[in-house]
């Protein structure tokens, strides 16, 4: 297995490509306040999305797509699995992350309430 752990990355998408209803940021919420927080979402994510051990070993690798639902503190009130990774592993995961970067960080106080629910890319992928 530390042959796998070599080449190993947890690849997190650095470019957040969020869906906030219509428009990625309104007039008042922005462009810098919205880039900073969504950076620190990413950071975040990059922290603490862990890579199975058994999907390691199989050298398994996957993409989903997970519509989360905030409040105003940060916190998930919900999320829903839009595009599954098809692979039991790694869906199985993706709950126990969201439960992991829960809350996240608190948005912008200029972020209109519509903005409040996106769509956030994840990725599983050996390198």
């Amino acid at each position: 297995m530390s042959r796998y752990l070599g080449k190993l990355f947890v690849y997190v998408a650095t470019i957040m490509v969020f869906s906030f209803g219509v428009s990625v940021y309104s007039a008042s919420a922005g462009p810098s306040a919205v880039k900073k927080w969504q950076t620190k979402i990413v950071r975040l994510i990059a922290k603490k999305q862990v890579y199975p051990r058994s999907a390691m070993r199989r050298e398994l690798e996957g993409r989903a797509r997970v519509r989360i639902q905030i409040d105003r503190t940060g916190a998930i009130i919900s999320h829903k699995v839009i595009k599954p990774t098809g692979k039991a592993v790694f869906d199985r995961e993706i709950p126990r992350l969201l439960a992991r970067i829960n809350p996240l960080p608190a948005p912008p106080a200029s972020m209109s309430d519509s903005q409040l629910s996106f769509i956030l890319p994840l990725a599983w992928v050996i390198r």
